[in-house]
């Protein structure tokens, strides 16, 4: 396979640059220029996953990958691009290109910036968002860190916002709080944009800002998919922050506590998103519980659209199963099929896996999924599994051909605080094996059925609360321990997965989605 050309923003770069947008060609533009942050093809899981499918089932169209990196760092992809991918640009939020020193009418274009972005920030306007892509536009080729974050003009900004926004903060955090925000937008908004008749975001945040880009500057169908709701992954992760603690000027302050650090990040990531939602054209979600939040979060409501993940029944249901005596006898495996990094949650595997033990001793159980993402948080996942006398009991196994695996175990359970709808649940489902799951994203309506199901299928599993070891121990044990109920829910949930799921449904719907939007771009440009 030839490699796709590659641009790479900050950093050494590792090819030609893309074209400016105003050299665009209609017809050498990719199809649709696929918007990822912080996943494929860098990062395996289930998003990453559900993306090399979908470029690989749409081959008769092309693909050009933005990918919204943090800093730039030598790695190489954890998969192989399918020959439709014609391109990929890798920008960096934590490092933008220096750009010139100076840049003319610069005072001008930052008296546009403040008060735009000051309102931005606040209310997520789309208008306001519009008058920031405007300001750098004229002048994108020369912008960069210099001018828009070193700059005494850009000093002054901060300066501006801070004493708007939080001046009874300690101005040092919020200095490099706004370098994170606000520079991360402004390296999406200065980086030249790819040759594309279609933009598709898999996320708001910065690929979101990508996306909206698109569609005020050039008029392009933009599109969002979202699998989880970005802005709460957010918010879990800004609460459980070290680095994000309360102030000490506040701290000390005599007055009530108001706003303060973690506030400005979660609004300001709230904003970004609700620029998102008002430029798209169409907002996909995987079920209705996130639309639920799209619409609490600003998104309009007429362009709300469903479209569950896909998977592959008739290649799941050929896997070979072991024997159901291994297990009827105690002897069986329970996985956990994940990264290994605190929002999986799988400490409160291991002590579940630790409950079970107690009552099953010849129970095993793997841990399938990558360690290298949070090495402190594996090394003490390691260390809780030795201290639970459970050395002989758990193997971390790394990253699994599932294909291969997935026919060794008898439970399979998600543990997570924060999902959008697994595909690691469907995969297990497709092969007749049941699920403990904790209640998050649409993990209720997978093993237990949308409310619309018709007919009523029965439980696949058990779903669980968040951080509850022994109820999801109990609901692992009444698996093993009944062959009746475990047959029953085995079989409810690879039907459903049949009836619901299977993956020509879904690749029949982004089939149609992406062709609507072709048919438009490409009558836009003819009647240009």
């Amino acid at each position: 396979m030839t490699a796709p050309k590659r641009a790479t923003t900050g950093g050494e770069p590792a090819g030609p640059p893309p074209l400016p947008p105003d050299a665009r060609d209609p017809a050498s533009a990719a199809d649709v220029c696929l918007i990822l942050e912080g996943s494929y093809p860098f990062v395996s899981g289930g998003v990453s996953s559900w993306m090399h499918n979908v470029i690989r089932v749409q081959s008769h169209l092309t693909f050009h990958l933005f990918v919204i990196s943090a800093l730039p760092v030598q790695r190489r992809p954890k998969y192989e691009l399918p020959p439709n991918v014609t391109g990929l640009t890798e920008i960096f939020v934590q490092r933008m290109p220096a750009g010139r020193g100076k840049v003319p009418r610069q005072k001008r274009m930052f008296a546009t910036l403040g008060p735009a972005l000051t309102d931005l920030a606040e209310s997520g306007s789309l208008d306001s968002f519009t008058t920031v892509v405007q300001a750098l536009a004229p002048l994108r080729e020369r912008l960069g860190q210099d001018v828009l974050m070193n700059s005494e003009d850009a000093f002054r900004l901060v300066v501006a916002m801070y004493r708007h926004s939080l001046p009874n903060t300690s101005f040092l955090n919020y200095f490099w709080s706004w370098r994170s925000l606000i520079g991360g937008m402004f390296a999406c908004l200065a980086a030249p944009l790819p040759q594309a008749k279609v933009f598709h975001a898999i996320s708001t945040g910065y690929a979101g800002l990508v996306a909206a880009r698109a569609k005020v500057e050039l008029g392009l169908p933009a599109l969002l998919t979202e699998h989880g709701i970005y802005t709460n992954e957010r918010r879990v992760e800004i609460l459980m922050a070290d680095w994000l603690e309360h102030d000490t000027d506040e701290a000390l302050s005599p007055e009530a506590p108001g706003r303060d650090l973690r506030d400005l990040w979660i609004d300001t990531f709230e904003a970004y998103s609700r620029v998102c939602y008002a430029a798209m054209d169409e907002i996909i979600t995987l079920y209705g519980g996130n639309q639920d939040l799209q619409r609490q979060g600003g998104a309009p409501p007429e362009k709300l659209r469903l479209i569950p993940n896909g998977v592959d029944c008739d290649r799941w249901e050929t896997v070979a199963k072991k024997p159901a005596a291994e297990r009827e006898a105690g002897r069986a495996t329970i996985a956990f099929i994940g990264r290994v990094v605190p929002i999986k949650d799988v400490k409160t595997f291991l002590r579940a896996i630790a409950f079970v033990h107690r009552q099953l001793p010849e129970v095993k159980a793997v841990i399938a999924g990558p360690t290298d993402e949070d090495p402190q948080y594996a090394r003490e996942c390691r260390a809780l599994a030795q201290y639970s006398g459970l050395t002989d009991v758990v193997e971390f196994a790394g990253p699994l051909n599932l294909l291969e695996h997935m026919g060794r175990f008898d439970v399979v359970v998600l543990t997570s605080i924060s999902e959008a709808q697994p595909l690691v649940v469907m995969e297990a489902g497709a092969c007749g094996i049941p699920v403990v799951a904790t209640n998050v994203g649409s993990c209720a309506e997978l093993i237990y059925g949308r409310p619309d199901e018709e007919p009523r299928l029965g439980a696949g599993g058990a779903v669980t609360p968040l951080a509850a070891p022994q109820e999801t121990g109990r609901e692992i044990l009444r698996l093993l321990t009944d062959p009746v109920y475990y047959n029953d829910a085995a079989t409810a949930l690879q039907r459903r997965m049949r009836d619901h799921y299977d993956a020509p449904l879904v690749t029949a719907a982004y089939r149609d989605t992406y062709g609507r939007y072709l048919a438009a771009a490409d009558a836009a440009a003819a009647a240009e």
